[in-house]
């Protein structure tokens, strides 16, 4: 047996309100139209029922799911605002402006919890109001959940799987966006590019579960040095790339220069061996209209001069 359930947390107005547990032996979310409809056969609200859920199912866009969803239940509940938190997901969505008056849920479906649910407006729900809402809400059970999976694949495909940082084609998307972003708004853009020095030797010397080891020391590190705006990217092998949203020259040297130092000062004991690291690092300035090769290319020959003159340094591209 199938079991989804959608549980009222918190309710302002009616403390004796309680969830509507669904139970069907079919699953599926046209099971959902097994349960009596509040106003008999064929009424508008079970009709729309099956409209808004084939609504819902015609995207896999966690925002665009809500925003229908607010949009298509509004004649029948009449509401200012939508809230929708997924903390585990890291996902977070809200249209309208919050009022005093509040309808709370938690969703799930089995034992899978797919976050909190709120609707709130100026005047408060009537009880038919609330049973209505509840019926309308598990509309949105399977598209919420099928959109929430395709956004944990899209984030699992655009992550290296050492690291965890973001992979070479989330680096694409990113800088694609960012370069858009900062051209039209003629605002800086920086990026850092930095490797290990010397890492093959490392990986000669005391094997790759070392050199692993030391990729995702540097990595927390560099993490914890950028700022919440800043990107960290693996590029490839031992080379990271770190974007740099709003941020002129000085500030993305300043920051090259802090993520050097903290590597350099790291002792990392990996497989046994306590081994420090060092690392070089090349930057360039986004200029206008340039585009992502040539923007790449510049940092990237800063770091070849890095390398050439000394390594466990910093070096600024050419205009």
């Amino acid at each position: 047996m199938t079991q989804r359930q959608i549980t009222n947390m918190a309710n302002t107005q009616f403390t004796n309100v309680t969830p509507l547990p669904i139970s069907t032996n079919r699953g599926g979310i046209v099971s959902l139209y097994d349960m009596p409809p509040s106003t008999g056969p064929g009424s508008t609200l079970e009709q729309c029922l099956q409209q808004i859920s084939q609504q819902l199912q015609t995207s896999l866009d966690i925002d665009e799911v809500l925003s229908q969803f607010s949009h298509e239940i509004k004649p029948f509940v009449a509401h200012d605002y939508l809230g929708y938190t997924n903390d585990p997901k890291n996902c977070a969505f809200s249209v309208g402006k919050n009022a005093r008056h509040r309808l709370r849920y938690q969703l799930t479906i089995q034992d899978e919890r797919l976050g909190h649910l709120i609707i709130s407006r100026k005047q408060k729900f009537s009880k038919t109001e609330s049973e209505t809402l509840q019926k309308l809400i598990n509309t949105l059970l399977y598209p919420l959940r099928n959109a929430l999976m395709y956004r944990e694949a899209i984030r699992a495909a655009q992550k290296d799987p050492l690291t965890g940082t973001g992979n070479r084609a989330a680096l694409n998307e990113a800088l694609s966006r960012e370069i858009e972003v900062a051209q039209r708004h003629e605002r800086t853009l920086g990026m850092i590019i930095f490797d290990v020095d010397h890492f093959k030797n490392i990986n000669d010397t005391y094997g790759h579960n070392t050199g692993d080891c030391l990729l995702k020391a540097l990595t927390e590190t560099a993490e914890d040095t950028i700022r919440i705006s800043d990107q960290l990217f693996r590029f490839g092998g031992e080379e990271f790339i770190v974007l740099l949203p709003e941020t002129g020259l000085t500030g993305v040297k300043k920051l090259a220069e802090r993520i050097r130092r903290n590597v350099e000062a790291l002792e990392c004991i990996c497989e046994g061996h306590q081994i420090k690291m060092t690392a070089s690092f090349g930057i360039s300035i986004l200029k206008a209209d340039e585009t992502e090769k040539s923007f790449f290319i510049r940092a990237d020959k800063a770091l070849y001069i890095a390398k050439n003159e000394g390594r466990n340094c910093t070096r600024i591209a050419a205009e």
